[in-house]
């Protein structure tokens, strides 16, 4: 049986940032509407079932209101306890069960904690957060259709897929978390509201990805490099007042000048040495690891990062091999093929 699955955090789009910088809210009604064309997109491709996270807004469920997919689409059986943990262990369980992929509507934070819960499984993670460097800005309805073809094997994942680098952080070195685009050193010891905006306490950032066009801490990164999320480098920065000054926007609306001391192209495996203790270290934005005083941190990139749907090279496979096209003699019949 094809399965795929749907983790969507209610709670993206809604974070501190919207205060201190200008970033519109993305309302939990426009994820149901989002699930809705998602779900009718994987019917349309000929999946079989979907499973997706419980959460207490019930965005599936309200989306499955307005229509009947011809498929079963069932909640897990988890505990729901509104925090991260829940899309790691949803995340988790998906894969164990055999879904061929988990689509995940959130922004980097929720693609992170949904990451960390795979081993093998592809994520194509859409946008519905704040800087959503990871996650695309894709009309639902396709990248349902997309999906729907991964999940069924229809199109091979060395063909449908990307493997993406990400930034592991040790400490007294031992692997404690992971980032998907940027790991930055914060120096405070409160993680307060999480979300990083004041860039004088930040003191070191390293990157799996720069590119000129994107926002949030890896827009610092793309205004000195371009480096794709598969390439086997990524970028490590010392910033302070001296050196050359870059200006980027950090946030929506929100643009920084920053100081590069030094900067260097990271190699894998090396440890990059956070510097000092006690400290935070962002991950993707938002303040998760607690360095104690007296304990080694240091951050290195790794290759064998998360699988990521590019939905285009899915859409390219399947037109070039027609798969949404069957002659018949009424004329073209564009049913899904089961193969």
């Amino acid at each position: 049986m094809s399965l795929a699955a749907i983790v969507a955090n209610p709670a993206s789009g809604k974070d501190i940032r919207r205060l201190v910088a200008h970033g519109s809210v993305f309302d939990n009604q426009e994820k149901v509407r989002m699930v809705r064309r998602l779900l009718l997109g994987l019917e349309r491709a000929g999946v079989e079932r979907v499973l997706y996270m419980p959460e207490g807004y019930g965005i599936v469920p309200r989306a499955l209101n307005a229509i009947r997919p011809a498929m079963a689409v069932d909640a897990l059986e988890m505990p729901v306890r509104n925090s991260q943990e829940d899309s790691i262990r949803a995340a988790e369980i998906m894969e164990t069960l055999g879904a061929g992929v988990v689509i995940v509507l959130g922004g980097d934070g929720t693609s992170r904690a949904v990451c960390k819960g795979l081993a093998r499984m592809p994520v194509l993670p859409l946008s519905t957060g704040t800087n959503n460097v990871f996650p695309f800005m894709l009309e639902a309805t396709v990248a349902g259709l997309a999906a729907g073809l991964v999940a069924r094997g229809v199109v091979d994942r060395e063909i449908a897929c990307v493997r993406s680098t990400a930034l592991e952080i040790c400490v007294d070195g031992e692997p404690v978390d992971l980032a998907l685009v940027d790991a930055a050193v914060y120096e405070d010891v409160f993680v307060a509201s999480r979300a990083v905006w004041d860039m004088s306490k930040v003191s070191k950032l390293c990157l799996t990805r720069c590119r000129p066009d994107s926002i949030g801490l890896s827009a610092i990164g793309g205004q000195l490099e371009l480096i794709r999320p598969e390439e086997p480098r990524g970028l490590a920065m010392d910033l302070g007042e001296n050196g050359e000054r870059v200006v980027a926007a950090i946030a929506p609306g929100l643009f920084e000048e920053v100081g590069i001391v030094h900067r260097e192209i990271m190699a894998p495996g090396r440890l990059y040495p956070v510097g000092h203790a006690p400290c935070l270290i962002a991950l993707d934005g938002e303040r998760e690891v607690a360095v104690r005083s007296g304990s080694q941190a240091a951050i290195r990139l790794i290759l064998d990062g998360p699988w990521v749907v590019d939905v285009g090279r899915v859409m390219e496979a399947a037109r070039s091999r027609g798969i949404f096209v069957r002659e018949t003699s009424a004329g073209r019949d564009f049913r899904p093929i089961r193969e």
